[in-house]
């Protein structure tokens, strides 16, 4: 069965990622201006855009208003370990990320009521985590906290806020996953193109009393993440589901 020729875009695309990949347009390495790779391929402005647009949703390009576009450096990768109560979810793959961390008091409001299921205006403390690879912007963390329970210091981690001893242990912790387009505020603050597609993690904690005491919203950008969810199961569980 014949296979359908490749659109224009495409067949861009496949073009300038065989010069990244063979080093021939080398990382940091500023691509030529837009109008003269469409006068290049002989394609118009915004089918070069469309062609730009795809290899800067696989990271291999980025774009820097009023520079122009540039093939990026490889990034590191980061893996989400979900599927437990360690408070340290993002794991390196090689090297350290620095994090910036911003506490916020804020009285619940918004989507912020359903997620630690409080009434509107709850006392609630917001830590703004961004983690950077060298001086760009990695990923973003935001986390609530009830502010009773709030650490006095700012966490070392994404999820570390610490609870008082007299606080009930954990009893279940829910991840949901999804992927989507970044918001602009994501795309802004993570500088990554709106077409790339976002990992989205929330992660909510409740104690043994049902109440939520640690709620987690994490965006990684696909190009530079992963997630891995691991059950352990028991000889008891295993019991149970024979």
């Amino acid at each position: 069965m014949t296979q359908p020729a490749p659109s224009r875009r495409h067949a861009i695309a496949d073009d300038l990622r065989n010069q990244i990949s063979k080093g021939r347009l080398k990382a940091g390495e500023r691509l030529p201006s837009e109008a003269q790779l469409a006068a290049r391929y002989a394609v118009s402005t915004p089918t070069l855009r469309n062609a730009l647009a795809l290899l800067q949703a696989e990271g291999l390009v980025e774009k820097i208003h009023g520079s122009g576009n540039f093939v990026r450096h490889p990034l590191r990768r980061t893996t989400y370990v979900g599927g437990g109560y360690t408070p340290s979810a993002l794991t390196l793959a090689e090297g350290a990320l620095h994090t910036t961390i911003r506490t916020t008091n804020l009285g619940a409001h918004g989507h912020l009521t359903a997620l630690l299921r409080v009434s509107p205006r709850s006392p609630l403390t917001e830590f703004l985590c961004l983690s950077y690879e060298g001086k760009k912007p990695h990923s973003l963390a935001r986390i609530y906290v009830p502010r009773d329970l709030a650490p006095d210091d700012v966490p070392e981690g994404l999820l570390t806020a610490r609870q008082p001893d007299q606080r009930p242990p954990l009893a279940v912790v829910r991840e949901t996953v999804t992927t989507r387009l970044p918001t602009p505020y994501e795309a802004t603050t993570l500088r990554v193109s709106a077409t790339l597609a976002i990992l989205s993690i929330t992660r909510v904690a409740t104690d043994i009393t049902g109440r939520v005491v640690e709620a987690a919203v994490l965006s990684l950008p696909g190009d530079r993440a992963d997630a891995i969810f691991t059950t352990h199961h028991t000889t008891e569980a295993r019991r149970a589901e024979a």
